[in-house]
């Protein structure tokens, strides 16, 4: 799983690097298929935007991109909400294709 960080306004140090690399290494756990995380922290000048960090996530398998993004205090809050918006598009990912596995199943049997 290659994992790629962008700053925007942000420098990445080495503890950014490592706090996502540790959060979002649940994701491979979930879908192994997971090739690429395309992560990009910003920050917002603005001080009336709600949090002062925005992530956004992109995470590519084989078959589907998977996107998310959050702001929040902190760059590791701003990430526990992406993993969260992401976990729950792989699990009703996979649960689609679980349902549709077993309804084709059912329907070769007499």
């Amino acid at each position: 799983m290659d994992l790629v960080l962008k700053g925007r306004g942000v420098r990445i140090t080495d503890q950014i690097r490592r706090t996502a690399e540790h959060k979002l290494g649940k994701l491979s756990r979930l879908d192994p298929k997971v090739t690429r995380l395309e992560v990009e922290v910003t920050k917002e000048p603005n001080p009336r935007i709600d949090g002062g960090h925005r992530v956004e996530v992109a995470c590519t398998t084989p078959r589907r991109v998977f996107r998310a993004e959050a702001a929040g205090e902190d760059v590791a809050t701003a990430l526990d909400q992406v993993l969260k918006r992401l976990e729950r598009q792989i699990l009703s990912y996979r649960g689609k294709l679980r349902r549709r596995r077993q309804s084709h199943g059912l329907e070769s049997l007499p």
